[in-house]
Order: C-alpha cells, then sequence, then structure tokens
C-alpha cells in the first residue's frame, strides 16, 4: 500500500483546545516525541499570531530532526494590502522552515459575510500568499478552510480556491471539515468530484465536533487522499480534531497503509503517554490503542476467552502498538480474572500452586472490607509479590502527622505533615508543606526517603479518588477507599487504600505507590 503523509497539528491546533497551554519547552519537548515517532510533518506554531511561537522556532534551528520536518502555520494575505508587506507572511518567512502552511477562504459565506470582501480579491489573497512563498523557496501547504461546508454551498467556487492554490504552486490542499459537521457519504462525494478537478495531492483536516473526524479522516484515505492532518491525542478546538493516535494504527493495521518508519508503530502508546505528560493532562483511558482500558478486560468470560485466544476479544495485538493487556479484578471476575493477571507476574505459576488459593483468599477478605483492585493494578501487584516471598520492604513509615493552616476562605487548601521514616539504620524526620494533608504526606515521605531513592524525584500523583463506603456512617467516621494515580512521566500506576480515616486511607494508597515504583526499579 502507499505511505500516507501524517501531519501533526498538536502545537498549533491542540494548543487552542481548552485547558492546554504549552511553553517553549513543552513544545519542543512533544516536537522530539512525534519526530522519534516518525512523524512527517509537525505544524509547530503560528509566528505571525504570538512571541512564543516565534521563540519556538528560533530555538529548533539549532535542533536535528531525523524524520519530521517543521511547519510554520499562517493565512493568507489581508485584503488590499500586497503579499510582501503582509506582516502575518513574513513573519513565516522570518520561522525559516522548509515547509509552511496558510489557510485561506474556501467558502462563499465566509468570504463575503465574515472577512468581509469580494469572491475574486479572495481568489487573489490565495494566488499572491502562495505564489510570494514560493518565489522565497517555501514548499506550501494550503488548508482551504471550511471547505466542505463552502462546497455545499457553492461547489464551483469551492473548487476554484482549489484550483487558484494549485495553479499559485501549492504542493497539497487540504480540505477543512472545520465545523466538524460533514457526513461520511456527504464527504465522499464531495471529495470524488474534487479528485477529477485538482491535480495536486489532497489531504484532510477533520474536526470531532461531530463525533467522526477519526472515521472522516480513514475513510478520506480510502478515497485517495494522501495527508491526514489532526492532532496526536485529538487535541482541539470545541470537541477537538482527528485522533492521530487511532487514525495511524487504523491505516496500518487494518489497510496496510504506511505511515510511520517500519517498527515505529510499537511506539504509539509510549509517545501518547508522554504527549499527556508534558501537557499536563491525564490520558483519557479509553483511548483506542493507546488508553490504558484499550486492552482491559473485566468479565469472566472475555477473560476466559482472551486467555484461551486472545482473538477472542482483541482485534490487534497490544504490543504492537507498544500497550499491555490488563485483566480486571472485579465483582464481575471470578478465579479465572486472577490466575490470568497471577500469570502475566509469575508466567511459571501452576494453577494448583497453594499460593494462589492464599492470593485469591486474601483478595475475597480485602474486598468485603472496602477494597478494590479493579483501578489499583500495583496494589494487588503487590500482594501477589508479597505471597510469593518476593516483596521487599523498603523503608518503614514509624510515625506522621499531618496540621491544617490558614482560613477556610484561602483560595488554596495548605497544610503540612511531619514524618518519622526508617530506612535500613537510618532513621530520617522530615516536613513538609502541600496543598492539603496529603500532597503534604506525599511530599514529606519523598523527601525522607529521596536521598535514598533519587529514582523518586520522577514520581508524581496524578490523580486522586475518594469514595465514602458506608454513608449510612456519620461523616467524620465513613469508611473510605482512595485510589491514588501516580506517573513517573513514562508509564502510570495505581494503587488503593481503605480506611475510616481519609488520611490513613490516602497515605496507605501513597505508601503502596511508591513501594511499587521501587520494587519495579529494583526488578
Amino acid at each position: 500500500m502507499s505511505k500516507i503523509q501524517i501531519f501533526d497539528s498538536t502545537l498549533r491546533d491542540g494548543a487552542q483546545a481548552e485547558g492546554i497551554s504549552f511553553s517553549v519547552s513543552d513544545k519542543i519537548k512533544i516536537a522530539k516525541a512525534l519526530d522519534e515517532l516518525g512523524i512527517d510533518f509537525v505544524e509547530a506554531g503560528n509566528p505571525g499570531s504570538n512571541q512564543k511561537d516565534l521563540e519556538f522556532f528560533k530555538e529548533a534551528k539549532n535542533i536535528k530532526f531525523n524524520n519530521t520536518k517543521l511547519v510554520a502555520f499562517g493565512s493568507t494575505r489581508r485584503h488590499n494590502i500586497k503579499a510582501c508587506d503582509d506582516a502575518n507572511l513574513n513573519a513565516l518567512l522570518e520561522a525559516e522552515t522548509e515547509y509552511v502552511c496558510i489557510f485561506g477562504k474556501s467558502s462563499r459565506f465566509h468570504v463575503e459575510k465574515i472577512i468581509n470582501t469580494t469572491l475574486e480579491e479572495n481568489l487573489e489573497m490565495i494566488k499572491d500568499s502562495i505564489e510570494f512563498l514560493v518565489s522565497k523557496g517555501k514548499k506550501v501547504f494550503f488548508d482551504a478552510e471550511h471547505f466542505f461546508d463552502g462546497y455545499k454551498c457553492d461547489a464551483d467556487y469551492a473548487k476554484k480556491v482549489l484550483k487558484c492554490a494549485a495553479d499559485a504552486g501549492a504542493l497539497c490542499a487540504i480540505l477543512c471539515d472545520t465545523n466538524g459537521g460533514i457526513f461520511p457519504d456527504e464527504l465522499i462525494d464531495i471529495i470524488e468530484d474534487v479528485k477529477k478537478n485538482v491535480n495536486i495531492p489532497l489531504g484532510i483536516h477533520a474536526h470531532n465536533d461531530g463525533g467522526m473526524a477519526v472515521s472522516l479522516s480513514v475513510i478520506s484515505v480510502l478515497h485517495g487522499i494522501e495527508q491526514v492532518q489532526g492532532t496526536y491525542l485529538g487535541f482541539g478546538e470545541r470537541c477537538g480534531n482527528a485522533n492521530l493516535s487511532a487514525i495511524i494504527p487504523n491505516l496500518e493495521l487494518k489497510r496496510g497503509y504506511t505511515c510511520l518508519p517500519k517498527g515505529n508503530i510499537s511506539m504509539l502508546t509510549d509517545v501518547a503517554r508522554r504527549i499527556a505528560e508534558i501537557s499536563n493532562v491525564k490520558l483519557n483511558y479509553q483511548l483506542p490503542y493507546v488508553g490504558s482500558s484499550a486492552f482491559a478486560h473485566k468479565a469472566g468470560m472475555h477473560i476466559d476467552g482472551v486467555v484461551k485466544n486472545p482473538l477472542s476479544f482483541e482485534h490487534v495485538e497490544p504490543t504492537s502498538v507498544g500497550n499491555e493487556r490488563r485483566f480486571l479484578i472485579s465483582e464481575v471476575a471470578g478465579k479465572s480474572t486472577v490466575l490470568a493477571k497471577i500469570a502475566k507476574i509469575y508466567p511459571e505459576v501452576e494453577k494448583s500452586d497453594p499460593r494462589i488459593a492464599n492470593i485469591i483468599e486474601t483478595i475475597k477478605e480485602l474486598e468485603y472490607g472496602g477494597y478494590q483492585f479493579e483501578g489499583a493494578d500495583a496494589s494487588f501487584e503487590l500482594i501477589v509479590h508479597k505471597a510469593f516471598g518476593k516483596f521487599k520492604s523498603f523503608f518503614e513509615v514509624q510515625d506522621f502527622k499531618t496540621i491544617g493552616e490558614g482560613p477556610s476562605d484561602l483560595e488554596e487548601y495548605s497544610a503540612s505533615a511531619i514524618i518519622k521514616v526508617k530506612v535500613g539504620d537510618s532513621t530520617e524526620v522530615t516536613a513538609a508543606n502541600g496543598d492539603g494533608p496529603v500532597d503534604a504526606l506525599n511530599e514529606a515521605l519523598r523527601k525522607a526517603i529521596g536521598r535514598f531513592y533519587p529514582v523518586l524525584n520522577d514520581v508524581h500523583l496524578a490523580d486522586y479518588k475518594v469514595r465514602i463506603l458506608d454513608g449510612k456512617e456519620s461523616a467524620t467516621a465513613a469508611l473510605t477507599r482512595v485510589i491514588i494515580e501516580s506517573t513517573d512521566g513514562v508509564r502510570s500506576w495505581s494503587t488503593v487504600g481503605v480506611s475510616r480515616d481519609i488520611i490513613e486511607a490516602s497515605f496507605e494508597a501513597l505508601i503502596d505507590s511508591i513501594e511499587y515504583k521501587l520494587l519495579k526499579e529494583t526488578d
């Protein structure tokens, strides 16, 4: 099958998503991760719109990218001004990238009602801008903004825009579903018509407002589109952009297209986690292919089937995209679930091993007491290691105390913690502040043992969930379950604690988290 160009706009379109704010350092780290994966083009920002993007392009000049071409993004010239005098176009030149991508209006409505110019002037703006950039040695991609809506409004004019861009020297014309409202059947008909009238390669840029951005992108490729634009985790305005971490494996694994350098698709999940971490967002656990639940099995029938033959409930092999199969401990999972999870940790264990029965009995007792291991795989794994005599205690907490600070109307609830920890023959007493008692305990504990285990410097809390288990008790004495998710920036793991004291429950989960990390480092 043919090569499909992958054009990632995480650093430009993705930066426009609610809750996303990249620093220059963040953008460089993400660009390097995408380069390592083998993404063809990374649209790294709009140098004409803000100083941060100009600074990024300045710093990026000193970075060697092996697979990726950086792309500067901007718009066509303003109406009633020469291209050579347009500040935005000159900013694209200042970015000094080999490739640039500019957008122009392809919808009659937007030309006449939004930018308030004539249809002919809009064509001249597109022509002048592309010719100017090409004359300066740039390779130009043209984003036909609002193309599908424009086509439905005035198909002839929308196609004129594409022809204009092609005649002016654009390498590729990208059909943009800017509002995210096109349907697959409409898209197919439009693409087939456009292919008859435009003689340069076509691309697709889909937004997810209708929940179909991935499908639209894949369908476009099946109908001759050669470049797919999107963002790696689907970040973007409103409902987001087409999710490249789903599009790439769909095309490569299901349809045989080449999107990445050979073998690199196995890096898909790792890069997803890294980008989520740099972006300071929790990776959606239900994302196809790269989410932690993408290959997670809970029902006993499903687990039994997967153990016998993974094809029974998995559409691809998890390792093909760098992910892993998970069996969830829950009230709907039976003995086969526990056996399968233990076998992942100790593959050589026999079903008749008495330690398995002990583990199952321990799990039952703990679950009766309020524990839940479906979302706390790390705590379950520690139980297994202890049962097999493979657990090593790295430290002993001898005492701890938390103190709340400040009036209740403060925007952030501050607290401090004091902790006494024994590591080998050494005893450490440490205090720390935090945003609340759990954060303070976390800081104090890591401070106390950090000099013994510097690897913990990379670990931090990613999520914190609390559930009251017996509402009939008074609010201050209710049985409480706490699940903590921790990360070291590469992988994430979850642990659980249960107590009638929320601080004790949190601290139990916190200790498990650190013990798990240290155990993995020892392995």
